[in-house]
């Protein structure tokens, strides 16, 4: 008996009869085989249900509709009918055939996607081994500019101390002073201590401000902060301005002692500077009423 058309098998076969006219169009009626290799290669293409040019029908020596002959026609006539079990061998044949096709389609995708996997491990190392070079490059040189930055700062100390030296050694020619002795005038401050009070006021001229407590009657105290060379009658006022009301309503005039040696301030020494009077940097006074002749 005869077989199948290769049509009507890749139809037993389950694919759409559009898909398998395709196919055999395309692979120039070469047969099944080759037929269901374009079916198998091209089942997830977008367009492959789209029906075949017309104009390609007379590559599988048929009608381009495709159509089977009908009973009257002449190859409806010579063409032999097949048994229930031929066809159904014939199908289990195709369908064989069909499973085998996946079969080796299924292992060359896996050769493929091995492949894949290869080169990606194989691009994944040489990346990470490039990014790995580009870090010990970054390091390398982050290094060599913090040794750089380290000498050019030892090179700026060093320069600084040799400034210093010079500096010292010039002050040292210029007043004659020991290296790194400030600019002051020829008489060094530690002179001999001497029991004469004439080589006191020097000293003591060297302060600019004086700090004066003042110690009042009722037991409170003022405190003020004057300069060295304001006389004593600027104190007394300040403590006459500051100190609170007597009861009576009257001021009595204000008469200044000092603490220690105790001593009157006379309206002569009113106009005497502080500096003079020895209450320079800072000074205890004691305010007593003065009696009323």
């Amino acid at each position: 008996m005869a077989e199948l058309t290769a049509l009507e098998s890749l139809i037993e076969m389950g694919f759409p009869r559009g898909r398998a006219e395709k196919a055999l169009a395309l692979t120039g009626n070469q047969g099944i085989e080759a037929a269901m290799d374009w079916l198998m290669e091209h089942e997830d293409d977008p367009d492959v249900d789209e029906p075949l040019d017309t104009s390609l029908g007379h590559i599988l020596g048929r009608e381009p509709t495709f159509s089977e002959p009908g009973p009257g026609s002449a190859a409806g006539e010579g063409k032999p009918i097949l048994s229930e079990e031929e066809r159904q061998e014939q199908t289990k044949r195709m369908l064989e055939l069909v499973a085998q096709k996946h079969r080796e389609r299924e292992e060359r995708e896996e050769r493929e996607a091995l492949e894949r996997e290869r080169q990606r491990r194989r691009q994944g190392q040489e990346l990470s081994a490039a990014r790995q070079r580009l870090q010990e490059d970054e390091m390398r040189r982050a290094a060599e500019e913090r040794r750089r930055e380290k000498a050019e700062e030892l090179a700026a100390r060093q320069r600084v101390r040799e400034k210093i030296e010079r500096d010292k050694a010039e002050r040292a020619k210029k007043y004659g002073g020991s290296v790194g002795s400030r600019p002051s005038p020829p008489a060094p401050e530690p002179a001999p201590v001497s029991s004469s009070p004439s080589q006191e006021p020097p000293t003591k001229r060297e302060y600019d401000q004086c700090r004066i407590q003042v110690r009042l009657p009722d037991g409170t105290s003022l405190t003020q902060t004057f300069r060295a060379r304001e006389q004593l009658a600027a104190v007394r006022l300040y403590v006459e301005l500051h100190r609170g009301e007597e009861p009576g309503g009257g001021q009595d005039p204000v008469q200044l002692l000092s603490g220690f040696p105790r001593r009157a301030f006379s309206e002569a020494d009113m106009e005497r500077p502080l500096q003079e009077l020895g209450l320079v940097p800072s000074a205890v006074l004691i305010v007593a009423k003065k009696c009323p002749s």
